[in-house]
Order: structure tokens, then sequence, then C-alpha cells
């Protein structure tokens, strides 16, 4: 018989609030983390908006000697994971070796270190060759960033990453809680960040025509799901962390359970249409076939539970006849929730679905 998995802990560095506290006050009252680009100078582009992390100070979280060789990622995964461990009343420093060994650790990343790849290309053709990072191939490697994660806690169990898009970080969270329902680890440190904003990385997606670039006017309003008049995304930064752990495992700690991972599913399709005006009524139509009521992440999703209550889906104007759920747009709505779907698209055809069940 398989284990049950449930989420212990929670931690966040988002683009409209840090931690836990503050990002449930912010989901709950529809505050957007988009703004003008300022990590940059991105006067040139056509695209100049994007949920930026600000406010953040990595060198809290990396010394300033460490921070030159490593991505943005780094620092963001270590703030989000020590806020998810220590709300699971973990405390790595007072670990035994054999506790050490019983924690894994997953990230699931779109990018990964792209920007800091970026910036040692940018160093070594503007003849800047001595500035270059000595480790620009090992932290410009993907698998290295849970490695990071683990080494700085002192964790021993596992190390992986996933990367398969934009679904990296709910197949991250699957893979994890399949390690638990085997009995593989008892408990797993998983979730995803990502660093996208960088000069280059934001204007190869403008090429791709598939991010908007009608709201540099207005920032805030630039996300809007499931509208009508949606014309593309908005590139983002952040890191989700969750302690995942076996259900009795949970009890005999007297961890707090935030919600428990009830099901995985990951479909394949054909073709993936890369055009905005048409994905948005693909995932409606998935989530008709299982629920009227759904949480697009797991953090959105478990404020929700927690509270009773449905955030809003801001900017949701005009809405789209194609994408007909109940999307409660500008205001939040009170709710008893029992479970909840997590939905994700990524590109190269991968769709991916965590379902929560509310067990507080």
């Amino acid at each position: 018989m398989l284990k049950r998995a449930v989420i212990t802990g929670m931690g966040v560095v988002s683009p409209n609030a840090i931690g836990n506290t503050a990002f449930c006050q912010a989901v709950l009252a529809g505050k957007s983390g988009v703004r003008k680009i300022t990590r940059f100078d991105a006067s040139d582009l056509s695209v100049q908006i994007a949920g930026e992390v600000q406010d953040f100070d990595e060198l809290e979280w990396v010394e300033a000697s460490e921070r030159k060789h490593v991505s943005r990622v780094v620092p963001l995964a270590i703030a989000a994971s020590t806020e998810a461990l220590k709300d699971a009343g973990i405390d790595p420093q007072k670990l035994s070796l054999h506790e050490q060994r019983e924690i894994g650790v997953i990230l699931g990343s779109g990018g990964g270190a792209q920007e800091f790849s970026e910036l040692q290309y940018h160093l070594y053709y503007t003849g800047k060759v001595k500035q270059v990072s000595l480790f620009t191939i090992p932290s410009g490697t993907m698998g290295t960033m849970s490695s990071e994660v683990a080494m700085r806690f002192g964790f021993r169990g596992m190390s992986h990453v996933i990367t398969t898009g934009c679904t990296s970080s709910t197949d991250a969270i699957a893979y994890a809680t399949r390690q638990i329902q085997l009995g593989v680890q008892p408990l797993m440190l998983v979730g995803g960040v990502d660093a996208p904003l960088a000069w280059g990385i934001v204007k190869a997606f403008t090429l791709m025509r598939i991010m908007t670039d009608r709201w540099n006017h207005a920032p805030e309003r630039g996300s809007r799901p499931f509208s009508a008049d949606r014309d593309g995304f908005v590139l983002s930064e952040g890191s989700w962390m969750y302690v995942v752990e076996d259900y009795d495992h949970a009890l005999a700690r007297g961890a707090r359970i935030h919600a428990e991972v009830a099901g995985y599913g990951s479909t394949c399709e054909a073709f993936h249409r890369v055009r905005l005006q048409e994905c948005g009524e693909e995932p409606a139509r998935a989530i008709q076939l299982a629920m009227k009521e759904a949480g697009i992440a797991p953090h959105n999703t478990i404020v929700a539970m927690k509270h009773g209550k449905l955030p809003p889906t801001i900017n949701l104007d005009t809405p789209d006849p194609e994408c007909d759920l109940d999307y409660v747009p500008q205001a939040g709505r009170d709710a008893s929730i029992e479970h909840a779907i997590c939905n994700c698209i990524a590109f190269g055809s991968k769709n991916s679905a965590l379902v929560l069940r509310n067990v507080g």
C-alpha cells in the first residue's frame, strides 16, 4: 500500500510578497506583483514589465564572495527553503546524521541559471575576461541547483533537479510525492525556483511573440488569464518551497499538516499551441472535466483551503466565453474547499496537475 504524502512546511519569495504571511495577504487581496523592470535597462525592449522580486537582499542568504559565482536562483531557493523548514518545525542544525540522510531535495526549474550564464558571456565578449566566474560551468549546470540547497542545510538524501518548462515545480512535487509514497524517503524538501529576468532572456521571449507588450504603462494589469483580451503572459521570478513528508512520520513528530498531495497526472499532447490567445482555453476545458473550482499554484491553493476563501482572479475585465468556469473575478469569495487542482501547461506539450486534499 502506498504511503500518504502531506505538506507540512511552506516558504515563498514572490514578486507580490516575501514570506508566507505577506504572500497570503497579497493573494487574498488580489495584489499583483508585476512592475516595470528595474533589474536592467529594458528601455529598448518592447516588453518592459515583469514579475520582479523587490526588497530581497541576496547577501542575507549567500556571502558576497559566493554570490558572484552562483545564479540568483540560489539565494531565492535558500530563502524559501529556510522558511519552509522553519514552518515544518525542522532545525537542520539539530539533525543527526541519520536524520540528514532521511531528507532529500528536489528542485523544479524551467530556466535554472540562465541569467548567470548570460552574464558570463557578457563579461567575456566585452573584454572583462578576468571577471568571468571560475564556476561558470558547474554553476550554470542545472543539476547543481539542488546540491546548493542540500549542502546549505546538510541534507544527505537524494538530490535531483526536474526541468520540464512551466510544469517543472509541479512535476518536482509529484516526483517527491512518489518517493514518499514508495517509502524511498520519509521527508523531501521540494519546490520551484526561477530567475529569468535578464536582457537576453526577455528579448528571446519577445521574439517568440508570446509576451504581452500592451501594458508597459500599467504593469499591474499585464497578467490577465482567461480574459478575452489576453495577448501574452508576463515573465516572472521567485521561489516556492515545500516540506513534503510521510503522513505517519509527520504525526510522529507532531508536525502541522497544510494539505495532502492526493494525486498527480501528466499528459503529452501531439502538439503545443504557443499563441496565448488560444492556450487559455485548454486548461479551462481540462479543469471542466474534473471540477468547477480549482487552484493554479500550490501556495495559492493552500491559502484558499486554510482561510476558506477563493482568491480573486484579477484583471478579468472581459470574460472569454470559451473559458466559462467560475473564476471569481476582482474580489475573493468564502468557500469550503475539500479538493483542488493545481494545473500547469508548458512548452514541449507537457501538461501536469496536482490534486490537493484539505486535511485541516
